[in-house]
């Protein structure tokens, strides 16, 4: 089959991208695997959250065993809502410093799964990586873990320079992750006149939680995250009636004055509309953005070891190293 390679789109999308003619051969055969993985793993939304975290942590699951850096500290910094843990990856040579929130819904991630990524993006672009290991849903519903986020990024921009010796802030995060970078930045910009970032990386964020037709519409045998998936994390995060607010579903925000913004989404992902959504009132908005979609991408797709993830990651690098 014929690659189309992820572009940014100033002006409109091509069709051929959304073709399945445009998926790989490689990247057909992961989503094989994947899904028989899948299949033998219980659905999120049967069991406790507490027991999809205790088999994250014992790696069972299709993700595998945890792989944790040498590079990684934690330690706590004092908030309102308590005391915090962040994990921190600092290189040798530290020229920005990049705030980023793991996914998981809200509710099952934590700051030490994304190990691996974080240290590579550390080591390769000179960043001091701060993870926030914010509270988590259901027993920490709405609003505590955006509160730890905005938490965070308040500490850090006090800290940055006195920590890590580099002024320059950069945000992101994937799946709820960019969510919650993105209440962080409206949540600094409207409560505390703040615009501390240069840059936000965002990818396959949920940003509309009432859902977008490509998540009302999404297959029950979609791979990973089908709508059952996605109806179970708003429940656990407790947002029923509060959809359209802004400070749950930043797609209704203002979005005016915020950092350039990279959207990074895969095809098969059925949050594919909050990007491709979330992308165009970021533009409309008068800020700088670029989309990057991968043909045959699911979700989290670049937390795997295959030729389209590695394309992701490289490209998230060279968006923060730009």
């Amino acid at each position: 089959m014929t690659s189309v390679a992820p572009r940014s789109v100033p002006a409109g999308l091509d069709p051929a991208t959304f073709s399945i003619e445009a998926i790989d051969s490689d990247t057909s055969a992961f989503n094989a695997q994947l899904a028989q993985a899948l299949a033998s793993v219980p659905p999120v939304w049967e069991v406790p959250a507490a027991e999809t975290r205790a088999a994250r942590e014992e790696g069972r699951g299709a993700f595998g065993p945890l792989v944790l850096s040498d590079l990684a500290t934690n330690r706590t910094i004092a908030t309102p809502g308590g005391p915090l843990t962040i994990r921190t990856f600092v290189p040798e040579t530290v020229a920005g410093v990049y705030l980023y929130f793991h996914g998981g819904g809200w509710t099952i991630g934590r700051a030490h799964h994304s190990d691996a990524r974080l240290e590579a993006l550390a080591r390769s672009n000179n960043l001091a990586v701060v993870s926030v290991d914010y509270r988590l849903a259901p027993e920490d519903p709405y609003p505590a873990g955006p509160d730890d986020c905005e938490a965070a990024a308040l500490w850090l921009i006090d800290h940055a320079q006195s920590e890590f010796g580099a002024s320059q802030l950069q945000i992101g995060g994937e799946s709820a992750g960019a969510h919650l970078a993105v209440v962080t930045l409206v949540r600094l910009r409207d409560k505390h006149q703040l615009r501390p970032f240069a840059r936000a990386n965002l990818v396959y964020g949920c940003f509309d939680l009432a859902g977008t037709p490509s998540v009302r519409n999404a297959p029950a045998d979609t791979l990973v995250l089908p709508r059952q998936a996605v109806e179970w994390f708003t429940a656990q995060f407790s947002i029923r009636g509060k959809e359209q607010d802004p400070d749950v579903s930043p797609i209704w925000a203002d979005l005016r004055g915020l950092p350039p913004a990279l959207f990074s989404v895969g095809t098969l992902d059925p949050l594919l509309d909050d990007s491709l959504f979330m992308y165009t009132r970021w533009v409309a908005a008068g800020n700088q953005a670029e989309l990057a979609v991968y043909p045959g991408g699911v979700h989290g797709f670049n937390v795997f070891p295959y030729r389209l993830a590695q394309q992701a990651n490289q490209r998230v690098a060279e968006f923060l190293k730009s």
